[in-house]
C-alpha cells in the first residue's frame, strides 16, 4: 500500500518509518526543505533510541522517501495521514488547529484519487467533521473518507510502541474508512493487537482522556508523596502497595517534579478547552493543571531549602542532572527543569546543568544556566546537587568521586534514584521525594 505521512516531526516521522518497516511504500512531507534535506541524508530532527537506523534501512529498501511536495506525493495514496503539530494556542489553551486545516485545504486542493485521510495528530472533538467540510468544499471528485486515529507512542520508546500496540482506536464513519484503515495496519494482525472501531468523535475523545486520566495518576502519587513526607510514610511503598491492585496498576505511580513533555501539558488544556465550549465541566482534570503547576514552582523550593533557605541562597551554586522531562529524549516542552532552574536563578543560585541528549534544545530555554560536558564538571564547585531527569546515566554514579568535586556533600534527588541509607553511608546530606 502506497501511504503519505504529511508532517515529519515526532509522530509523522515514528510512524512513517514504522509503517515502511511493515512493508508499506511510505513518503513523508513536510514544508520545512532544511528538515527533509538532514532526512534524507540520515540526519534526525529528534533524539528517539533507534529511529535513526530504521530510517536508513527503509530508505536503503526504497519503502521511505522524504518531499517538500505534497500535491505529488499523495498521487496513489490510499492513506494520507495527517501528523502536524496541535500545539497549544496562545493565550487560551485551545488547541491550535491551524496546521491540520491548512493540510486538509491542501489535500482538498490535489486529491485526485479514492484515499482515506487520517488524522494521526491529537485534535480535539469534532476536528474530523471540519477537516471532512474543508476537503467536500475543496471541490475534489475523488471518493474519500476521513478517519481519526490517535496515536500512543511514548517518547524514548515510540517504535516498540507503534510496533507492539496496546490497542489501536479508528475512529470511521463508513465502511471505505474501515477497510482501508484494517490494511494499514494487517501488518500487526499477527500480534495480535486489538483494533477498536468507534465513531470518529469517540476516537478524538479517546486521546485526550487516556492522557489526563495518566496526568491524574502521576498528580495523585505526586500529592501522596507530599502526605508522606508529612507522615512519615515512603511514597514508594504506598505506590506498590497500591500498584499491586488490578484495578490500579503500577504505571504511572513515581512521584518526581511533575509532568511535562509534548503530550500532557497541552491535552490536559485542551480537554478543559472542550468541556468548557460544551458546558460539561472536568474538575478532577482542572485540578490536575492546577497541581502539577505548583508542583513544580515546589521542587524549586525543595531545592533552595537543601541549600539552606531563601536567605542563604545568594552566591550558591547547584547541579542540574537532567533537563529533559523524561530520559531518553531531547524533548524539553514543558519540562519541570525549566521552572526548577528559573526558581534558583530568581533566588540567586548559579546553576550548573547536564543533560546526555537535551542540552542543545536546552540552552536557549535557560539562557542563564552553564551547560556543562558531564554530571561531575556540574558538580565541580557545587553547594547542592539536584537530580532532576532519571537518566541511566545517573543511576550509577561515583559518589566518591563527586563528593570530591563538590562544595558541600548535598543531593536533592526528585526522582528518587538512590537509597537513603547508602545516601548517608556514603557521607551525602540527602533528600528525595515522599521518603522521611
Amino acid at each position: 500500500m502506497k501511504i503519505a505521512m504529511v508532517g515529519a516531526g515526532y509522530v509523522g516521522l515514528v510512524s512513517g518509518a514504522c509503517l515502511a518497516d511493515f512493508g508499506h511504500e511510505v513518503v513523508c512531507i513536510d514544508k520545512d526543505p532544511a528538515r527533509i534535506s538532514r532526512l534524507q541524508n540520515g540526519i534526525m530532527p529528534i533524539y528517539e533510541p533507534g529511529l535513526a537506523e530504521l530510517v536508513s534501512g527503509n530508505m536503503r529498501a526504497g519503502r521511505l522517501a522524504f518531499s517538500t511536495d505534497l500535491a505529488e506525493s499523495i498521487k496513489g495514496a490510499q492513506a494520507i495521514f495527517i501528523a502536524v503539530g496541535t500545539p497549544s494556542r496562545r493565550g487560551d489553551g485551545h488547541a491550535d488547529l491551524s496546521f491540520v486545516y491548512a493540510v486538509a485545504k491542501e489535500i482538498g486542493a490535489n486529491l485526485r484519487d479514492p484515499a482515506v485521510i487520517v488524522t494521526k495528530s491529537t485534535v480535539p472533538v469534532g476536528t474530523g467533521d471540519e477537516v471532512e467540510r474543508i476537503l467536500r468544499d475543496s471541490g475534489t471528485k475523488a471518493q474519500f473518507a476521513v478517519v481519526s486515529n490517535p496515536e500512543f507512542l511514548r517518547e524514548g520508546a515510540a517504535i516498540g510502541d507503534f510496533k507492539r500496540p496496546d490497542r489501536i482506536v479508528i475512529g470511521a464513519e463508513d465502511e471505505f474508512g474501515r477497510q482501508i484503515m484494517k490494511e494499514v495496519y494487517r501488518p500487526l494482525f499477527l500480534n495480535k493487537a486489538p483494533i477498536l472501531f468507534t465513531s470518529r468523535r469517540s476516537a478524538e475523545l479517546i486521546k485526550y482522556a487516556a492522557n489526563a486520566f495518566l496526568a491524574t495518576k502521576i498528580t495523585f502519587i505526586n500529592e501522596m508523596a507530599d502526605l508522606c513526607e508529612k507522615v512519615g510514610g515512603n511514597v514508594q511503598d504506598v505506590a506498590r502497595g497500591i500498584g499491586l491492585d488490578n484495578r490500579i496498576g503500577p504505571k504511572f505511580l513515581h512521584a518526581g517534579p511533575g509532568y511535562g513533555g509534548s503530550c500532557f501539558p497541552k491535552d490536559t488544556l485542551a480537554l478543559l478547552k472542550t468541556a468548557e465550549d460544551y458546558d460539561s465541566p472536568v474538575r478532577i482534570v482542572e485540578a490536575v493543571v492546577k497541581v502539577n503547576d505548583s508542583r513544580k514552582r515546589a521542587m524549586g523550593r525543595k531545592v533552595i531549602e537543601a541549600l539552606g533557605g531563601p536567605d542563604a541562597t545568594r552566591g550558591k551554586r547547584v547541579a542540574l542532572l537532567g533537563l529533559t522531562f523524561k530520559p531518553n529524549t531531547d524533548d524539553m516542552r514543558d519540562a519541570p527543569s525549566l521552572v526548577i532552574a528559573q526558581a534558583l536563578i530568581d533566588a540567586g543560585v548559579e546553576v550548573m546543568a547536564y543533560d546526555p541528549e537535551g542540552m542543545e534544545l536546552a540552552q536557549p530555554l535557560m539562557p542563564g544556566v552553564t551547560m556543562c560536558a558531564s554530571p561531575y564538571a556540574a558538580a565541580d564547585g557545587a553547594d547542592a546537587i539536584a537530580l532532576v531527569t532519571e537518566w541511566d546515566a545517573f543511576r550509577a554514579l561515583d559518589l566518591e568521586r563527586i563528593k570530591a568535586v563538590v562544595k558541600a556533600p548535598v543531593m536533592v534527588d526528585l526522582r528518587n534514584v538512590y537509597d537513603p541509607a547508602e545516601m548517608r553511608a556514603a557521607g551525602f546530606a540527602y533528600m528525595s521525594i515522599g521518603r522521611a
